[in-house]
Order: structure tokens, then C-alpha cells, then sequence
């Protein structure tokens, strides 16, 4: 049941933020956002350690690693970031539930990670799905969608990298990394050009930086009391309360399309996990 609440509490992280990201869209560069976004994020960071009296937690041996993932970490948001802004949230996160395909077809690619049917079927209705929800005629994807779409593909190497510093690396030093090497990018990214948020931006501003710290805490209090193919399930509830509140607050119109498209990407993504074997192992033992 904690594990349950603590993932409750990611996906409403995640949702919320997205929310966030569109109310900021109108009115702020996107690199001006992930820049107030990350420095908020990184006081957030370092106030947590200097709390938990932990500074060894700012040393890394992996500074390469830590580079590597946040440059493909720091393509993947600004791509969803700017995608919010382009097309209706539910197609965003539909398309954002590609990243595990991308997982597994980039680890069987680079790391010699064996392709079994079961992986493979999970690809192929994953893809199926991509199409179900972009649906493209003879005028292309539009560009948002597109842009999500190479979005997923970079959050999905970044995961590659995290795997390898998971194994080493504190949680909170890899987020203190994050938002330490990720900030003076998006800093220079932004120009000249700096246009200060309105009182009512800079709200949402902390919001948003706030959340994108609980979202991915939230998530990691859970995977530590409770496997990532259980929670894995829970994940998609993002899909149908993202898609509720992009209806009552931007007049967004519901897509079946949509649904069935990200229901194809969840069935991929289980059949990819073998959910339903895990959980005949748990019953019988």
C-alpha cells in the first residue's frame, strides 16, 4: 500500500507539472522555463543534503557518465516541454509512453541485450500504437508530435546512462548532477533575449520546479518498496487524468484514439515487462 501512495504521488506530480508547463508556454521562452526550473530544482536539491548532513553526497567519480545522460536527459524534457505547448497533453504523454520501447530497442542495439519474440511484440504494438495516436496522412506527423517523439528517444538514452549510475551513485547526487549540469545549458540557450515571469508565472514557476523534484522522489520511494513491473501498470494512469485535465482546463476534446493507441502502448509495454508471469510467481510462492 506505501509503495501505491508514493506512486499515486508521482503521477500527480507529473500530471500537475504538465500543467504547469502549458500555463508557462504562452508567456516564457521554454529554456527560460527549464532554466528557473532547474535552478529552483537545484536549491531544492542541495538544501536536501545539506539537511541530511550528507555532503559527500556532491562527490562523483562518474562525471562522463553523468554528462552523457544529461545531455539526452536535458533533449528529452526541453522536446516535452516544447511539445506542450504544441499539441493536446494527452497526446503528449501517449507518445512519452514509447520511452520503454525505446529502452529495449536501443539496449538490444548497444549492448548486445538478447531480442526475444516477447520484446519483439512489445516494439511492434508499441509502434502500432505511435500510429493509432499520431495518426499520419499524406501531410506527415505534425510538428509537436514529432518533436515528442525524438523526445522519447532521448529520455530513453538517458535511462540507458541512469542504469549505469544507479549501480554507484546516490539518487540524490544523480539529481543533484541533473540540475547542476543541465541548468547552464539551458541558461546559454536562452540568449540575450530574458523576459522576467509576471507574478502569476513566477508561481507556477516554483510550482514546477518543485514537482519535477517530488515527481521523480515520489517514483523512487516506490521502486524501493515494490517492483517496477507492478508499478510500472500504475504509470499509465497518467494517460486518462492528464487527458481529463487538459478537458476541464483547456477545452481539449477526448480522442478515443488516443485511448486506444495508448492502450496498445501499455499492453506492449507489459507483454515487454512480463507483468502477468511476475505475478503468477508472487501468487505461487
Amino acid at each position: 500500500m506505501t509503495a501505491v501512495l508514493w506512486m499515486l504521488g508521482a503521477i500527480c506530480s507529473f500530471c500537475l507539472m504538465a500543467v504547469g508547463a502549458r500555463e508557462l508556454s504562452g508567456t516564457l521562452d521554454t529554456f527560460e522555463v527549464l532554466t528557473l526550473r532547474g535552478l529552483v530544482g537545484l536549491i531544492i536539491v542541495m538544501g536536501i543534503i545539506y539537511w541530511r548532513r550528507q555532503p559527500d553526497l556532491f562527490v562523483t567519480q562518474r562525471t562522463h557518465t553523468h554528462l552523457a545522460r544529461n545531455l539526452f536527459h536535458f533533449y528529452g524534457q526541453a522536446s516535452w516541454f516544447f511539445a506542450i505547448g504544441m499539441i493536446p497533453l494527452a497526446e503528449v504523454f501517449a507518445i512519452e509512453f514509447t520511452v520503454p520501447l525505446w529502452v529495449m530497442l536501443i539496449a538490444a542495439v548497444f549492448l548486445s541485450e538478447r531480442i526475444t519474440w516477447r520484446k519483439s511484440t512489445a516494439v511492434g504494438l508499441g509502434m502500432l500504437g505511435v500510429l493509432v495516436v499520431v495518426q499520419p496522412d499524406t501531410d506527415g506527423l505534425s510538428g509537436g508530435m514529432l518533436v515528442m517523439l525524438f523526445g522519447a528517444i532521448g529520455f530513453a538514452i538517458a535511462i540507458i546512462y541512469n542504469k549505469r549510475l544507479v549501480s554507484t551513485e546516490h539518487p540524490l547526487t544523480i539529481v543533484f548532477y541533473m540540475t547542476l549540469m543541465q541548468l547552464p545549458i539551458s541558461a546559454l540557450l536562452t540568449g540575450g533575449d530574458w523576459t522576467m515571469p509576471t507574478t502569476h508565472g513566477w508561481i507556477w514557476v516554483v510550482i514546477v520546479g518543485v514537482l519535477g523534484i517530488t515527481a521523480h522522489y515520489c517514483a523512487s520511494k516506490a521502486m524501493q518498496t515494490a517492483e517496477v513491473s507492478k508499478l510500472m501498470a500504475m504509470d499509465f494512469l497518467r494517460l486518462p487524468l492528464v487527458a481529463l485535465l487538459g478537458m476541464l482546463l483547456y477545452g481539449e476534446l477526448f480522442d478515443w484514439w488516443v485511448v486506444l493507441g495508448g492502450g496498445l502502448m501499455i499492453i506492449g509495454n507489459m507483454i515487454g515487462q512480463d507483468v502477468w508471469r511476475k505475478r503468477r510467481e508472487r501468487l505461487a510462492s
